[in-house]
């Protein structure tokens, strides 16, 4: 245990980080003073001067169609492509909230180096300044490695709840710092795409039946520094489960006026954020666990299929073998549930009782066929006339040939489906021309892994080696 412990703490404090978006307030006038950086609380402090505003005075600055943001540094195009995204962003903000497009604190967008260029040490600055003009909001960005759409998209996120939160406060010093969490960042992003139709419902799901990964007030405390050291299943399994939160405060009574206040008070609320919740969503107050209960909730309502949406064929298959399920009723009067592999027993009993018992399979197969897998329909359709024979109490070796027959096109739709996986599999791999990153972080955990555990020579490591020994005997 204290093997692994050690381990994990060694595993945390290596991090990689090829693309840096910083935060940082600066005023529109003259400086009357400066302070050490607030953005976030978990990043060590570095001079502003590591990051000068300076850029190429060659390219001409773009404002947004909104006047809000400001786009210098690279090129055209990137310029470009950065005021629509920082408008779109904007624009899917005040949809979710249902609010008119209003602002007071321009955002600039500075983008540093080029293409090529080595990647910088610091990746954060945090600066707060502030004059008789009022605030500012920066975004500085390196494009050593181009732009990563997605880590921009959640940076002008954080900047326009900044915005809110200073909107209406005088320029000056901040009693309490602002902290805009991961979990409000990804969980917005995950609501704007959910409504985009651009989330996957199986990440739901698999969440939903393991019983979810996070505890709520873990995830709502889940500091940037532990964000960024997280892997990518963490990060995915993160992201869903505070978009299921987000999405669940949005569907409270009053929920988008409520969100929209909670916005404002976000990034400047040092205390517990379930109080801050609790105090903009009223309905959430009634218990201790009702936060939670809203949450599971919406998780369970995201991991449910829709009619339009089909399933794969070993979902089919999974939802077929739940669904063929007869029913017999004993002398007793308890109902006994059979599999379909028993039918030859309900054919003993009277019709009535024989409706009785195919008719919940019956009715799980008509709502089945809506988004089972297409080739399966013919399938279901031939289960159908199979239990209307059976009803009709059809003769024994008639029924008998048609069950076999059905087992073994179901047989021969899965085999075909797993040739045609393992088809498909190996195209992809043979056929690959660069690596895709997707096991990039099971690599460097078997690296770290296989490199061992460094032993350490201070007190408190070699009291724990005597306390590990102690325990092994």
């Amino acid at each position: 245990m204290v093997e692994k412990s050690r381990h994990d703490l060694a595993m945390r404090m290596h991090r990689n980080i090829l693309f840096w978006a910083v935060l940082s307030l600066t005023s529109a006038g003259s400086f009357a003073q400066e302070t050490p950086a607030v953005l976030p609380s978990d990043a060590a402090p570095v001079p502003a001067a590591d990051f000068p505003e300076k850029t190429d005075a060659d390219a001409k600055p773009i404002i947004s169609a909104s006047g809000q943001f400001r786009i210098t540094g690279g090129d055209a195009a990137m310029r470009s492509s950065l005021s629509f995204l920082a408008e779109a962003t904007k624009d899917e903000l005040l949809a979710l909230c249902h609010k008119p497009a209003a602002w007071k604190i321009p955002i600039s967008i500075l983008l540093h180096g080029k293409p090529g260029d080595p990647i910088p040490a610091r990746q954060l600055v945090n600066d707060l300044q502030w004059g008789e003009d009022g605030f500012r909001l920066s975004i500085h960005a390196h494009i050593a490695q181009g732009i990563h759409p997605a880590r921009l998209r959640s940076a002008i996120l954080a900047a326009l709840i900044y915005e809110k939160s200073l909107r209406e406060l005088p320029p000056g010093p901040l009693e309490e710092k602002l902290i805009v969490r991961p979990w409000l960042m990804e969980g917005i992003s995950e609501a704007l795409d959910w409504r985009a139709g651009k989330s996957d419902r199986r990440l739901y799901q698999a969440i939903f039946q393991s019983g979810g990964l996070f505890q709520l007030e873990e995830m709502l405390d889940v500091s940037q520094a532990q964000w960024d050291e997280s892997d990518a299943a963490m990060r995915a399994a993160f992201r869903v489960s505070a978009g299921g939160l987000i999405m669940a405060l949005l569907e409270q009574p009053s929920g988008l006026e409520g969100f929209d206040q909670f916005l404002r008070e976000a990034a400047r609320f040092g205390g517990d954020m379930p109080v801050l919740l609790r105090k903009h969503f009223p309905s959430l107050s009634l218990s201790q666990k009702s936060l939670e209960k809203w949450w599971a909730l919406q998780m369970a309502n995201q991991a449910r299929l829709s009619l339009t949406e089909v399933m794969s064929i070993a979902d089919t298959e999974q939802a077929l073998g739940q669904s063929l399920k007869l029913r017999q009723r004993e002398a007793t009067g308890i109902i006994r549930t059979m599999d379909l592999s028993e039918w030859e027993q309900l054919l003993s009993r009277p019709e009535p009782e024989r409706a009785f018992g195919v008719a919940q399979a019956q009715d799980a197969l008509i709502q089945m066929s809506y988004r089972c897998f297409p080739s399966y329909r013919p399938i279901l359709r031939d289960y159908q006339e199979f239990f209307q024979l059976l009803v009709k109490g059809e003769k024994k070796e008639k029924l008998s040939a048609s069950y076999q027959e059905l087992d073994e096109m179901r047989l021969i739709m899965s085999q075909r489906s797993k040739r045609a996986i393992d088809y498909l599999d190996w195209f992809e791999i043979t056929r690959a021309r660069e690596t895709s990153g997707v096991f990039d972080d099971y690599i460097k955990l078997k690296k770290r892994l296989d490199q061992g555990i460094r032993a350490r020579p201070d007190a408190v490591s070699r009291y724990l080696d005597r306390a590990q020994l102690l325990f092994q005997r």
